[in-house]
């Protein structure tokens, strides 16, 4: 018989359990408490009263010790009933087809045996208990927990509704006084703790908001008033090193608990600075040299309660840090270098004295996971050169570096302040400067990325401003600080949510805001220009509070002038207006057809040059018309390197712009305005005077012209076996990030022809920066990091460094960090999720290289990084292309070439030539090549040619073969470096 057969039978006859017991609660109650010994967990009870059975697979019992599982039921007036078990997954236990009957009191089921009116098996053992509220907006809600390494099944257990917001279960723990814990709404989407599961112990615990509240109050009981200020720090100590002060206390206690501790600094009869810190120390960087400071201290708990201050201690600063000289550009043909592209605030943490979570910490989840936005800086990139450098790069392209004002910043696009560095990035002897100086004296340059066409939501300082309608009411008193004469904003002191004018609430709002004082107004000021001032627009916020006019960015508003910024939403993006309108509310798109704009932004920009940076790369490009690059900003690049450092360091500032052409064809869906190669030429005409008019006649004379007679270009291509001189008399100035060969990397054999297609419309394609993956999309503009797998990415990469054009290497792709992950989801989810994560636990240690992909030393977690496989295979590859001039500077060929990933390489200047044979991944066959010697820079092999042809066998993922010709003048280097995982 089937063992499920009886039991299911009886269940024919089920009625909802809450009837049952609606009915029962009338009379006087019999009750059952059975015992189960099973290993199952979890194990359910499906019984059946007086012919009435639960719905299967019936009720979860508790853990009542180890090796026990309990459940008590009321019988209403029935003596006894039908029992089975299974352990929710299909395996079940119904006595051989027959059920168990249990009877009132206590029975034990064992080994199938049933024991009436038993003892209580766990008598003398230790049961545990903890109950878990969960706060969250899931209905339902289920706990998944394991105790001692058993886990409940997938998706766990039902909570039940303890009051609004709040979830509740209630866990038998056994003898174990901790458990593992995470909850899903049962439908795929989870709350682990980014990953790491929650720990919960006895007793009653809260999760809310990531936070783990041990032995809490009940969070559906109103708690009275936490009126208990916390004691005292105790012990507070300042030291001083050169103009950097640490301060350490002793932490205080509170009958809740210390949520923080203040920090009073003061200079002289200066008004004291006031700041912040969650443990028991506190750095700060960038005091005046030589200058005695007094410090104290106080606690606070999450009341609002605040102890007294501690007694004041006094410290003297020591020496300023030495002067920092300004640099001077490197120099050196670009295609030379290999590219590291790096997220400044999310790559290596130098200094946490200046980490700063920022108006989203709390709501995107950072501040559960300790991970501010702003974490990495000049210091950290500083201190990690060298590993860089052992990866075997020589160029580093860095996000912006101006002041930021925005929610959500760290990524630096959303420059505000375009004169200034952002003070999140600094600290004393590791400034800006100090990066491009050091990094320069490793040899390596520094790319840094610069934004054109647009600034954040509140304007350009400098330029224009635009005042802002507020209100610091109920509503929104949380969102505007409060007005203080001379005061500006400074993205270093950040609201520390202890405002006692405000609610609990407010304050959590207002935690990690900036002060804004300075931007917004209730009452219209003079000049306005914004329509329908502080009238409210109907709409709400996402928290329900009003929305006013000129309350927030907007193009079409007035609050932005027609004279500094464009006045429109874009609606067409293959059309004019995406050259001249809004990208979004954040990206307040710059007038760049004004001289004012353009001198705004062209002496930004050569401060940086002035600096000794090696190039640009060039944010949204393609949002402003090529005439404009072409007769104002891109000669107003080459004048300054020029007037500044002379001609040859000109010639080699390298500018690259993102053109974004998400599509596989040539021509971007045929509008050659927004195709990439369009922005590496000169005009072929004159314009209008006026930049305006100018952009609109461009945009339709290029589009009437078509793409059949658009100008063309051999540079990046060999004339037979022969390298020719390029012609760049052409070029506009602007080089490409290569958005062909970008879309199409999930496939590397994809990305080599589409790449081959676009080639003759490009000025000079061995330029081109050629990547997988980025801060923003990977291949077919996907929003994750790539994940194609370890063997494609060695292909990959193998095609990269090989192929024409300039190979550039997502930070952490060489250990394929954030695999699969979004790339960005702003402030929706923690930043650890993303493939924007810090990176800094992986490189933790010390390294020092001793070349370009040579480590001479390394120890702790950078070494294991150092260690792993397309880490070493990209340290090889950087070797090879560094020690054969053909595969960074060559043109190429693939004519008389049959291979899937083939082609051959030659560059031709002065006494240098180099010619080179390359296949990735499979075999190939080069016919009409010079007769002679080549030799295989990957195994050392040498083959000699007598007949023009030279057949290479090659079967395996990410290798490659690289045959340089051996020339008298011009000796091939033979095998460079040694066999990896990939190439060997």
């Amino acid at each position: 018989m089937n063992r499920r057969r009886v039991h299911l039978a009886a269940a024919t006859a089920i009625v909802a359990l809450s009837s049952l017991m609606t009915v029962t609660a009338a009379r006087a109650a019999n009750s059952a408490t059975v015992f189960y010994k099973t290993g199952w967990n979890p194990a359910n009870i499906h019984y059946g009263i007086n012919g009435t059975w639960t719905s299967v697979p019936g009720v979860a019992m508790d853990t009542a010790c180890t090796g026990w599982k309990k459940k008590t039921v009321d019988l209403g007036n029935a003596t006894s009933f039908q029992v089975t078990f299974n352990n929710g997954s299909g395996t079940w236990d119904n006595n051989g087809g027959n059920n168990y009957t249990a009877g009132t009191g206590t029975t034990t089921v064992k080994d199938g045996v049933v024991t009436a009116n038993a003892a209580n098996p766990c008598e003398g053992t230790t049961t545990n208990s903890a109950t878990v509220y969960y706060y969250t907006g899931w209905n339902p809600a289920d706990i998944h927990y394991g105790i001692n390494g058993t886990w409940t099944s997938v998706p766990g257990v039902a909570m039940d509704t303890a009051c609004t917001g709040w979830k509740k279960k209630t866990v038998d723990l056994g003898n174990a006084t901790s458990f593992q814990v995470t909850f899903n709404n049962g439908s795929g989407t989870w709350d682990n703790n980014g990953g790491n599961n929650y720990t919960v112990g006895t007793g009653t615990t809260t999760v809310k908001d990531g936070v783990v509240r041990a032995n809490a109050p009940e969070p559906c009981t109103a708690e009275p008033p936490d009126t208990t200020a916390p004691s005292v720090p105790t012990g507070l100590a300042a030291t001083a090193t050169g103009t950097t002060v640490t301060l350490t206390w002793t932490a205080s206690t509170d009958n809740v608990g210390v949520t923080g501790y203040e920090i009073s600094r003061a200079k002289g009869e200066e008004t004291p600075v006031v700041r912040s810190a969650s443990g028991t120390s506190y750095k700060e960087s960038g005091l005046d040299a030589k200058t005695t400071y007094t410090y104290k201290v106080r606690a606070l708990d999450a009341a609002g309660n605040k102890s007294a201050y501690t007694d004041t201690v006094s410290v003297k600063t020591g020496d300023g840090p030495p002067p920092v000289t300004q640099g001077t550009p490197l120099g050196g043909d670009p295609r030379k270098d290999s590219i590291y592209f790096v997220m400044t605030a999310r790559f290596y943490d130098g200094d946490a004295s200046n980490d700063r979570g920022g108006s989203q910490n709390i709501r995107s989840g950072n501040a559960a996971g300790n991970d501010p936005m702003f974490r990495g800086d000049f210091k950290g990139l500083i201190e990690k050169l060298d590993y860089i450098k052992a990866l075997g790069f020589s160029a580093i392209w860095i996000t912006p570096v101006v002041l930021n004002r925005s929610d959500y910043d760290y990524h630096g696009y959303h420059g505000w302040d375009f004169y200034r560095v952002d003070t999140r990035l600094e600290t004393p002897g590791y400034t800006y400067q100090d990066l491009i100086n050091k990094a320069h004296a490793k040899g390596l340059k520094i790319y840094q990325d610069v934004v054109y066409n647009h600034s954040s939501r509140w304007g350009a300082k400098g330029l224009f401003v635009p005042p802002v309608y507020g209100v610091r009411d109920e509503q929104w008193k949380w969102m505007y600080s409060a007005k203080e004469a001379g005061r500006e904003y400074d993205p270093m002191d950040e609201h520390q949510g202890d405002d006692p004018g405000m609610t609990a609430a407010q304050n959590q709002m207002a935690k990690g805001r900036p002060y804004n004082g300075d931007l917004w107004s209730t009452e219209e000021p003079a000049g306005n220009t914004c329509r329908n001032w502080g009238q409210p627009t109907g709409s709400r916020s996402p928290e329900g509070y009003t929305i006013y006019n000129c309350q927030w960015p907007s193009p079409t508003s007035g609050m932005f002038p027609a004279k500094y910024y464009h006045q429109c939403w874009i609606g067409n993006w293959e059309g004019e207006d995406s050259r001249s309108c809004w990208l979004h509310e954040d990206l307040a798109d710059f007038n760049t057809e004004n001289a004012e704009v353009q001198k705004y932004l062209i002496d930004a920009y050569n401060r940086f040059i002035d600096m000794g940076v090696d190039g640009f790369r060039i944010d949204t490009a393609i949002h402003i018309p090529r005439v404009t690059w072409n007769r104002r900003f891109l000669p107003a690049i080459y004048d300054r390197v020029r007037e500044r450092f002379g001609e040859d360091k000109a010639k080699d500032f390298y500018v690259f712009g993102e053109v974004a052409a998400f599509v596989n064809d040539k021509w971007n869906r045929g509008s050659v305005n927004h195709s990439a190669q369009f922005y590496t030429w000169k005009e072929r005409k004159d314009y209008n005077a006026d930049d305006e008019k100018a952009a609109i006649e461009q945009y339709t004379y290029e589009e009437q012209l078509g793409t059949g007679n658009q100008p063309t270009s051999t540079n990046a291509l060999l004339n037979g076996n022969a390298y020719h001189a390029p012609d760049h008399t052409k070029f506009s100035g602007m080089n490409i990030i290569d958005m062909r060969m970008h879309m199409n990397f999930s496939d590397a054999q994809n990305a080599f022809y589409n790449g081959k297609d676009s080639d003759d419309s490009v000025n000079d394609a061995t330029y081109n920066a050629v990547y997988v993956d980025s801060h923003d999309y990977g291949p077919n503009k996907s929003g994750y990091r790539y994940s194609g797998g370890t063997d494609a990415w060695a292909e990959n990469m193998s095609l990269m460094w090989t192929f024409r054009g300039i190979p550039t290497l997502y930070y952490g792709s060489e250990i394929e960090f954030q695999k699969g992950k979004q790339i960005d989801c702003g402030p929706t989810c923690p930043l650890a999720t993303t493939g924007r994560a810090y990176y800094g636990d992986k490189i933790e240690g010390s390294v020092t290289a001793g070349d370009y992909g040579v480590v001479s030393g390394a120890s702790g977690a950078v070494a294991t990084t150092l260690s792993q496989p397309l880490v070493k295979h990209l340290q090889r590859l950087n070797q090879i292309r560094r020690a054969i001039p053909a595969l960074q500077m060559g043109q190429y060929s693939t004519e008389g070439v049959s291979g899937q990933i083939a082609y051959k390489r030659r560059y031709t200047s002065g006494s240098v030539d180099s010619f080179v044979l390359v296949t990735v991944s499979s075999g190939a066959t080069f016919t009409g090549v010079p007769n002679g010697t080549y030799v295989d820079a990957v195994t050392g092999d040498t083959k000699t040619v007598t007949n023009g042809t030279l057949s290479i066998s090659l079967n395996s993922k990410g290798d490659l073969r690289a045959y340089v010709f051996d020339q008298s003048g011009n000796p091939a280097p033979g095998k460079i470096g040694s066999d990896g995982p990939y190439l060997k």
